[in-house]
């Protein structure tokens, strides 16, 4: 579900100012790194900070650039590019910046093992539910969004129903969806049902998740042209470069000769919520039944 922020954030307790100097000391330093995809930076007076993967305005300085871009679409690359040699180099390590300052955050450091557990139990990347919360909430459990989707991974409450979350005698939905533990099980839920809908295309079950898979399905399974859900994808794209980078491809066989190649972050973007998505959009069909969907 789409966020609050147009420009990816996350909430970091503690005085602005001891952020501000964090995200600046980690900031020095970045432009020397050779890369094509950059990730930028800056803390408002509140003390959250806020990503984008090109410098929206002057207050956005250069946080970090990935080594390498990347695509999830297994397009078969030119023949130059098979590799046949069965010794391959290791991937180049995550950029010490960005996980420096995830380590930081005790909001974000408060979930870790419920990130991990979600990882683990429904087969998605940790790496990709960090992005992807970094980007809906700036891990901010009470975030609502202006259409009125709730906590890290910004659940609308129809969606949280169909994945088990209700009112009962333990309290209203609301409330329940600012539980990480609740809030995660079921974000993670509804994502991996995306990415099995649409395979091999982890763009469109991003683009999924923030404006609806039937927006996906209407634009020809293709990420809609909405500007927010553009730039939220290739935010959490740039997000998730950053704390994995793609492995190192194997050799050439006829199961691996076509390694996985990423987009590269363009445009600036994040999730802002419905709210800014056109207000014709017809309501979206139900995804498949959460008893009949594949558990991971």
């Amino acid at each position: 579900m789409a966020g609050w922020r147009f420009s990816p954030v996350w909430q970091v307790s503690g005085k602005a100012r001891g952020v501000r100097l964090a995200v600046a000391g980690l900031v020095l330093g970045a432009a020397a790194q050779s890369a094509l995809a950059d990730v930028w930076a800056f803390v408002d007076p509140q003390g959250v900070a806020h990503f984008a993967s090109e410098q929206v305005d002057a207050r956005y300085e250069l946080f970090f650039r990935q080594a390498e871009s990347f695509d999830t679409r297994l397009d078969p690359p030119p023949p130059e590019r098979v590799v046949s040699s069965p010794v391959m180099p290791d991937p180049p390590p995550p950029p010490s910046r960005l996980l420096a300052f995830f380590d930081s955050s005790p909001s974000y450091k408060s979930v870790r093992q419920i990130l991990q557990d979600a990882s683990s139990d429904h087969n998605i990347d940790y790496e990709l539910l960090q992005a992807l919360i970094a980007t809906e909430s700036g891990f901010n459990t009470s975030a609502v969004s202006p259409k009125g989707a709730i906590g890290l991974m910004q659940l609308m409450p129809d969606t949280a129903r169909r994945y088990g979350v209700d009112s009962d005698r333990h309290g209203p939905l609301e409330r329940k969806l600012t539980d990480p533990r609740i809030n995660i099980r079921a974000g993670a839920r509804y994502l991996r049902d995306l990415i099995n809908m649409f395979p091999g295309e982890l763009e469109l079950a991003l683009a999924a998740y923030n404006a609806g898979e039937g927006a996906v399905m209407r634009a020809g399974n293709r990420i809609p042209n909405y500007k927010e859900t553009q730039n939220y994808v290739k935010n959490v794209m740039a997000l998730y470069a950053g704390l994995k980078p793609p492995a190192p491809p194997a050799a050439a066989t006829p199961e691996s000769r076509y390694p996985h190649s990423r987009v590269r972050p363009a445009i600036r973007g994040g999730a802002v919520g419905r709210g800014n998505l056109p207000a014709q959009i017809p309501s979206v069909p139900q995804p498949p039944d959460a008893a009949t969907t594949v558990s991971n």
